[in-house]
């Protein structure tokens, strides 16, 4: 089994929250996001499962707590309650290694380092790693990206466009 941020996943419910994927980045699941907190069953027995948006206004939960209830009634879980908190904040720390694989391979860049971005106090540019070439070479276009939780950088090398998911 995969490593997971600090949550709680009841084994039973954990291939089906598995296929659920990021509509935004469809080659993410919202286990590789770590925006699942908890899913288990209550004491009274009833299925609970808890989600943190990536961004407090992120369009794509709305969308995400549907497929999370499509997939649960497919596996037989019938009336789920999906809550959605907004305390602890998400944080890219909360990605998996596997999620940030699966970015690199999908062409956007992975969250460059944890959540403190040391660039700021420095004033050092941070290094983002084209991820079709690899190369060090890149600079950053525009601070917003395709979605609110990426910018848009740019290849020096392979002259390519590319996404970079943003560390928060």
């Amino acid at each position: 089994m995969r490593k997971l941020s600090v949550a709680h996943i009841d084994a039973r419910l954990f291939p089906i929250l598995d296929s659920v994927t990021d509509p935004e980045v469809p080659v993410l699941t919202i286990l590789d996001l770590g925006i699942v907190r908890y899913a288990g069953f209550m004491d009274n027995g009833l299925l609970k499962i808890v989600i943190t948006p990536t961004y407090s206004g992120c369009p794509a939960m709305d969308v995400i707590q549907f497929e999370i209830n499509a997939a649960l009634e497919a596996a037989g879980f019938h009336n789920a309650t999906i809550e959605t908190i907004l305390s602890p904040a998400w944080t890219t720390d909360w990605m998996t290694d596997e999620g940030k694989n699966k970015l690199r391979k999908y062409g956007i860049a992975p969250p460059a380092e944890m959540t403190s971005d040391p660039s700021f106090m420095s004033g050092k540019a941070k290094v983002i790693a084209c991820p079709l070439c690899g190369s060090n070479h890149t600079e950053m276009i525009s601070l917003f990206g395709s979605t609110a939780c990426k910018s848009l950088y740019k290849c020096n090398d392979c002259k390519e466009p590319f996404d970079y998911f943003k560390c928060h």
